[in-house]
């Protein structure tokens, strides 16, 4: 059969994403602190884009309209109205620092005066810095100086040393003799413990130092530290031919000790999470608030409009100032459908999840996101892109969205009850046990079943591990 190349029309239809679009869709999945660097990001780039001081609504959406219907007559315009808020975000910031009133107790006529905020705040102290100080302290020589700072240089976060004594001599040229003994005045520093290359090091160095030298605890630690993790202490008795309870004493010292001395001077700041709803109970009903704080009310910009009108402008300009304008309409009208959206699907989890703030989590019902896209009519990839990163707080605490949204498990009442109830069962029983006599996942599993649900071991496994709960040999307490 002979080949050929032949031309022939098709028509077909496809879907395809605008880069409006695109960017209504991204603006679904951002967070709020995401949002606010968007939207300066957005007034800094357009000049037709402005803050609205003025808090004219109405004059706003009359504006915006008027804007799209310039620059698309063929395109029905669309209403908008207002999003339920809860917090006003435009604050006098004028006004707040000339009434600020500073802790120093320093008087200052003038701003000019004042110190900057920069030379006000101070560095937390690193592990690093407190090691060198205590170096620089010591009566020590040129050279165990210089060996001692590339000793420090090396140490994590932990308090761990990350270098050889090989590697550390040729950066110090220094011998592995004259290194070791450089680390072992280091690893006599505070906190007790630094400078150790692996875990059992650590352990003996606050052990010599409490005193402990030639005792069980160093005993222990020098030859049954892997009998000690499986908590095999009939085995390290024997061995160390001493009665079980010096043993369980002992134990009890080393479980006491610092595995990661350096710890406590980590640098890491804490974050704090900003919910994107407020839920509050007023009568027998929730309110749902939307959290608009640090986010702009946004207008586009009359005077761009009335020079394009007067007629004072080349082509060139007048294209740049409808492109601008139609990207400053679409960013409002992307923000507004995106506030709806989120208090769309804020409403539909409280209707379904009513049991859930009303009386607890052992109310909460097992929730999918078809269920809330047939709510409120829209797609599921839709709510999924709303509830990604978003925060809700209730008076039930400050929960993530998706937290809503989980498997169910079949009761013996031919009901069913959310994973995360029974979770929260898993725990509480946990919690309650004899820690001499810990429950096995079986038994937990039989407890579940005489509660209706019906679970099997397995499952019971597989959430212990996700709430981060050691297994019935791990939990168990000997003292």
């Amino acid at each position: 059969m002979a080949m050929e190349m032949r031309q022939q029309l098709k028509m077909s239809q496809q879907l395809v994403m605008t880069p409006q679009l695109q960017q209504a869709i991204k603006l679904l999945q951002l967070t709020r602190l995401e949002l606010q660097d968007l939207v300066r990001q957005e007034l800094e780039e357009n000049p037709l884009l402005e803050e609205n001081n003025e808090l004219d609504e109405s004059r706003d959406l009359d504006t915006l309209e008027t804007a799209e219907q310039e620059l698309e007559p063929e395109q029905e315009t669309t209403e908008f109205h207002e999003v339920e808020t809860g917090v006003e975000t435009l604050r006098d910031w004028d006004s707040y620092l000339d009434g600020y009133n500073y802790s120093s107790g320093e008087q200052y006529n003038s701003d000019e005066e004042r110190p900057s905020f920069e030379n006000l705040l101070t560095r937390k102290g690193t592990l690093i810095d407190h090691l060198l100080w205590q170096l620089h302290m010591g009566q020590y020589s040129e050279m165990d100086v210089r060996v001692g700072e590339v000793i420090i240089g090396n140490v994590d976060e932990s308090g761990y040393l990350r270098a050889s004594l090989p590697e550390i001599a040729a950066a110090s040229n220094a011998s592995e003799e004259d290194v070791l003994d450089v680390l072992e005045c280091i690893q006599e520093f505070d906190p007790s413990g630094v400078a150790a290359r692996d875990l059992r090091e650590c352990l003996l160095i606050q052990a010599r130092f409490l005193g402990m030298k030639g005792g069980p605890v160093e005993a222990i630690l020098l030859n049954h530290l892997s009998d000690l993790e499986k908590r095999n202490y009939k085995v390290i008795a024997r061995s160390l031919g001493i009665d079980i309870s010096q043993v369980l004493i002992a134990a009890k010292i080393i479980a006491g000790f610092d595995p990661r001395p350096g710890s406590s001077f980590n640098s890491e700041e804490v974050h704090y999470i900003s919910p994107d709803i407020f839920v509050h109970k007023v009568g027998d009903d929730y309110v749902v608030m939307l959290n608009d704080e640090g986010l702009p009310n946004l207008k586009v910009s009359t005077h761009y409009s009335d020079v394009r009108g007067n007629g004072s402008i080349d082509s060139r300009a007048e294209e740049y100032i409808n492109d601008k304008m139609r990207s400053a309409a679409w960013l409002i009208k992307s923000i507004q459908q995106r506030q709806r959206t989120i208090y769309k699907v804020a409403k539909s989890i409280i209707r379904f999840q009513r049991e859930y703030f009303d009386r607890g989590i052992e109310y909460l019902r097992p929730l999918v996101l078809r269920e809330i896209a047939e709510d409120i009519g829209m797609h599921e990839s839709t709510i999924s892109r709303v509830t990604t990163n978003k925060y809700m707080q209730t008076p039930q605490g400050l929960l993530e969205l998706k937290y809503f949204f989980n498997s169910g498990l079949s009761t013996s009442e031919g009901d069913f009850v959310a994973s995360e109830s029974v979770k929260n069962r898993i725990r509480e029983i946990i919690e309650k046990e004899n820690p001499k006599k810990p429950l096995s996942d079986q038994k937990i599993a039989e407890l579940l079943s005489g509660q209706t649900v019906n679970i099997a071991r397995r499952t019971v496994t597989k959430y212990r591990e996700m709430l981060k709960l050691g297994s019935s040999s791990e939990r168990k307490r000997h003292f």
